[in-house]
């Protein structure tokens, strides 16, 4: 079939036309192609048939076989003028064929309110070569309708409140010129529907308020210049819904409130280009939508308010493009940015999702986590091999910070602890100072755990030593001070090391295997355990007054006191000093 041509012209000769399967016309259609220059670029022949005997086997109720024919003006609404037929009334078909046939028309192709039997019903490889194409308010019986490879050079047809019965329908490989395909408020049966490797070119397609049963929607490497795409309030069965490698254009795509069924659905390697593309509130029952390698434009993108509980949803290695990309309270039972580059403004304040993975993303702006006049109920949040170049909006409490770390199944403690380390630095660049605090005590543990777990994994007296530095680190850096971060931890430590060592003393004392003796008597009447107390106050501060010195054992004990009382004094320094300096 000639399909890239610009004009053509007819001539009809009084000669017999002989199809293939033996059936004769009269007349034979000569149908010359030419080029946008003029230039013929090929032919092809058609029987040409008279429209009236068209309509007098549709009176008749016979076999409407039209196959390789010529037919011009078609009219089901002239039709019914002549035969008084109301102008809704359905018109009955037995059967119907059309295929390589050539339609052209004035204003329209007209099989408005036609009712097909049961049996193939096909056009396939047929020219409409001028003129709109309606099919409003058909009725398909059971069995396949066919419509591949077929040319709609006018652009504008319409199928809309149309009904389908069991069986394929089937729009493979069709051309249609600019204009608008109204597929509104269709009724699907069980089957295939398929718009696979169609070139839609520009203009309105339109699928709005029309239902898909179960079966497959195959719209698989279909190519749209430019326009609006609107499939908004179609609901789809439990079929696969294959929209792969699919080029949108410019269009504005529009599927809000769309109703997914459950299933599996393919967005992968499609192409949206610089027009807005919306999922608002879009739901789905269970399954798998995918946009994986997908690429965006310079629109916004909308995605908010999806209902899709049970349903994981992945965007890995997509690219965004340019414009702001919105998940404000939506409900995922999975949510995957594995691998992406976030160079714009990210709303990522799900309402509920059990996991959200961004890991190896490169966050060039704003991604923003923060609860504000709703809960963000994200169970595990994956960070593993982010870049954060840019800024992360997220609250340590409400957000659940260490649990959604904590949760994740599938990180090692060394992951969890770099996930750890890109909240402490982001918090201090949003100047959320307690927020990095528990952020870096978080940091430092898993660390510290990640270290033990692979020295352990070594063996042999790797793994027993190890447990030495990492309880020095577990009590001194963590316990004591919950490293640096909490200077009334390190004062409440001084006081437990300063009644530690107090009591010491007193048990040395009366263990008689040294003592605190008074270099002044014992001019305030003191008990021996006062003094050792009040000796170990003035070691544990390096006072050194002198009055009350050490004997025996007690030496050994001092100077490891105030050995202690520097460190500890120095560590309260720099945690009250970390508090204040921020």
């Amino acid at each position: 079939m000639v399909t890239g041509y610009s004009n053509y012209q007819i001539e009809v000769k009084n000669v017999k036309f002989i199809a293939d399967d033996g059936r004769t016309c009269p007349r034979t259609a000569i149908v010359t192609f030419n080029n946008e220059e003029g230039e013929e670029i090929g032919s092809e022949l058609f029987g040409a048939i008279d429209i009236n005997q068209i309509y007098e086997m549709i009176k008749e109720g016979r076999d409407i076989i039209l196959d390789n024919y010529y037919i011009p003006e078609f009219s089901l609404s002239s039709y019914r003028r002549h035969n008084g037929i109301d102008k809704k009334e359905l018109v009955r078909f037995k059967s119907f064929s059309a295929k390589g046939a050539f339609f052209e028309a004035r204003a329209c192709t007209d099989f408005t309110y036609s009712s097909f039997s049961d049996g193939e019903v096909t056009f396939d490889s047929s020219h409409f070569a001028k003129g709109k194409v309606l099919f409003n308010g058909s009725v398909f019986g059971k069995g396949n309708v066919i419509f591949s490879n077929t040319l709609f050079r006018n652009g504008n047809i319409e199928f809309t409140g149309s009904v389908f019965g069991e069986g394929d329908f089937m729009f493979k490989n069709a051309i249609v010129k600019d204009g608008v395909k109204d597929f509104q408020d269709i009724q699907f049966g069980n089957g295939e529907v398929s718009f696979a490797n169609t070139e839609f070119n520009s203009g309105e397609l339109l699928f709005i308020n029309t239902r898909f049963n179960s079966g497959r929607f195959n719209f698989k490497i279909t190519r749209i210049t430019g326009g609006k795409v609107d499939f908004h309030y179609s609901v789809f069965g439990d079929c696969e819904i294959m929209f792969e490698r699919t080029e949108f254009g410019n269009s504005r795509v529009d599927f809000r409130t769309v109703d997914f069924g459950s299933g599996r659905i393919n967005f992968n390697r499609s192409v949206f280009g610089n027009g807005e593309v919306n999922f608002e509130g879009a739901s789905c029952k269970s399954g798998k939508i995918q946009f994986k390698k997908a690429e965006m434009g310079s629109g916004p993108k909308n995605f908010n308010l999806m209902e899709m509980n049970d349903t994981d949803i992945s965007f890995e290695r997509t690219e965004f493009g340019d414009g702001d990309v919105s998940f404000y309270e939506s409900k995922f039972h999975v949510i995957s940015l594995k691998s992406c580059h976030l160079d714009h403004y990210f709303d990522l304040r799900i309402s509920n999702a059990d996991v959200l993975d961004v890991s190896d993303t490169i966050v060039r702006d704003i991604v923003d986590l923060e609860p504000y006049d709703f809960p963000v109920q994200i169970k595990t949040l994956d960070m593993s091999g982010m870049r954060l170049l840019g800024k992360l909006y997220i609250d340590w409490r409400h957000n659940k910070c260490n649990e959604i770390i904590v949760n994740q199944e599938g990180t090692t403690l060394r992951q969890k602890a770099e996930q750890f380390r890109i909240l402490k630095e982001n918090f201090s660049g949003t100047g959320k100072y307690e927020d990095e605090d528990e952020a870096y005590i978080m940091f430092k543990r898993y660390e510290a755990k990640s270290w033990l777990t692979e020295q352990r994994e070594k063996g042999g007296i790797t793994k027993v030593a190890s447990y030495v530095p990492h309880g020095f680190q577990w009590l001194v850096f963590d316990k004591i001070g919950l490293y640096a971060t909490s200077p009334g931890r390190v004062l409440l430590s001084v006081v437990i090391f300063w009644v530690f060592f107090g009591s010491i003393f007193f048990v040395i004392d009366l263990s008689g295997l040294g003592k605190t003796v008074s270099a002044v008597g014992n001019p305030d009447h003191m008990s021996a355990f006062l003094q050792s107390f009040y000796h170990s106050a003035i070691t544990f501060f390096t006072i050194g007054y002198g009055d009350v010195y050490p004997m025996g054992l007690s030496r050994v004990i001092s100077g490891l006191e105030g050995f202690m009382g520097v460190f500890m004094m120095s560590y309260f320094t720099v945690a009250f000093v970390r508090k204040v300096l921020r």
